[in-house]
């Protein structure tokens, strides 16, 4: 365990650090911002193959925000709030953070999600209510195929104040695919 603290406490920087630990909800939140907009253009360049010169960059500042805005602070809020209900510490522990964390947040965290994507790119509410019903049942499969294993690893190796950032990492990948399944009919 203490190789996995060291391996965190040097892979970011004593800056990243100290930012973290002053402002833990506004550091996750850029963090969150910018590799949201990481996987989205991910998603555009090399899933749907767009020219540069084709990309969507206000697709792209929309992501980013959502995850300055939305998904960094409120995944950041949720595992503190896991952390302080449910502890840190034990096998029994990090099974309930999981179980809580995708039977709870997840399903409500991708139809926020889904809706706000919906509504930033104009559509209204009988539309996202549509996009809803044709998307959201196989993100949240798909949701299911990653994202446990991933908690897994995170709840019990990394430290609270990294959690957000192991997430946004893996993240990349996901974001890329809701990026892409959000966007198909563009």
């Amino acid at each position: 365990m203490s190789v996995i603290l060291k391996m965190y406490q040097k892979l970011p920087g004593r800056t990243y650090q100290r930012l973290l630990t002053k402002y833990p909800l506004r550091m996750q939140a850029v963090q969150t911002g910018i590799l949201m907009a990481t996987g989205d253009q991910i998603a555009q360049v090399f899933v749907e193959r767009r020219e540069y010169k084709d990309i969507d960059l206000v697709r792209t500042a929309q992501f980013g925000g959502l995850g300055f805005f939305l998904m960094g602070p409120a995944i950041r809020t949720w595992y503190g709030i896991l952390d302080k209900r449910i502890g840190s510490k034990g096998k029994t522990v990090i099974l309930k953070k999981v179980v809580c964390d995708q039977l709870f947040f997840a399903p409500a965290l991708i139809a926020v999600l889904l809706n706000s994507i919906g509504f930033l790119r104009g559509n209204n509410l009988e539309q996202n209510k549509e996009k809803l019903r044709n998307e959201y049942k196989d993100i949240l499969i798909n949701n299911y195929k990653l994202w446990p294993m991933v908690q897994i690893v995170n709840f019990s190796l990394v430290p609270l104040e990294y959690q957000v950032l192991v997430v946004q990492i893996v993240a990349i990948f996901w974001n890329t695919y809701v990026s892409y399944r959000t966007h198909r009919d563009s």
